[in-house]
């Protein structure tokens, strides 16, 4: 990849130590630096639903990919931090916020690694992030922790009920979600929604089937 503007911002963080997960991060930066817009620049329909009228703040998009939903926030007046494995989707990001206008800071991590500070932010975003039953507690917890007083944690992901009944998504059951996990990985927060949608999808015969968990961090 040539050299850019965006280099100095794209930051390998491994705090315990640990290698990145080398083929995932391949796996990540062959498939983004195959098509300029994987997942399109406009937000996720629920994201844009949901958040739309949340009050300007600090969020963490963790998986952020090419920076849809941080820019979204950023355009919303959001102080943003974006993280992901993929320095290609990293980059990608950067420059998509360049174009809008707007300032995110976004960093190349691994997320069996990294820690956010706690109690720091208003929104923390994970829109499809799957990852391995262990590793999703994890981030599911540290996403609990870094949320400050009053925070809200907004999840959309596939459900597991799209394996058999949807379309697109990973074809693994124990990637995909369900509402009793989620309500299980944020026990003590406050439910605000936790519900399964279905979403349309362009060129295909059957939706895709999501489930959302919007929840909120009581005031201490």
């Amino acid at each position: 990849m040539p050299e850019s503007a965006y280099d100095p911002h794209v930051e390998l963080v491994d705090r315990a130590g640990d290698p990145l997960d080398s083929d995932r991060q391949r796996y990540w930066d062959e498939r983004y630096a195959a098509g300029d817009d994987v997942w399109g620049q406009e937000p996720n329909r629920f994201v844009a639903a949901d958040l739309g009228g949340l009050a300007p703040g600090r969020a963490l998009d963790l998986g952020a990919g090419q920076g849809r939903n941080a820019v979204w926030l950023a355009k919303r007046g959001h102080t943003v931090t974006a993280v992901d494995l993929s320095s290609v989707a990293i980059e990608r990001a950067l420059q998509l916020a360049e174009a809008a206008g707007v300032t995110i800071d976004a960093f190349v991590v691994d997320l069996n690694a990294w820690q956010p500070e706690p109690e720091t932010y208003d929104l923390v975003l994970m829109a499809y992030l799957h990852l391995q039953p262990q590793l999703r507690r994890r981030v599911h917890a540290m996403a609990r922790a870094a949320l400050a007083p009053g925070g809200v944690v907004f999840v959309v992901a596939h459900h597991l009920d799209n394996l058999d009944r949807g379309t697109g998504g990973p074809q693994i059951d124990e990637l995909l979600f369900t509402e009793d996990e989620l309500a299980e990985d944020f026990a003590g927060l406050e439910i605000d929604r936790l519900e399964t949608l279905l979403r349309p999808v362009e060129d295909a015969d059957r939706p895709a089937i999501d489930v959302v968990l919007k929840a909120t961090k009581p005031e201490a």
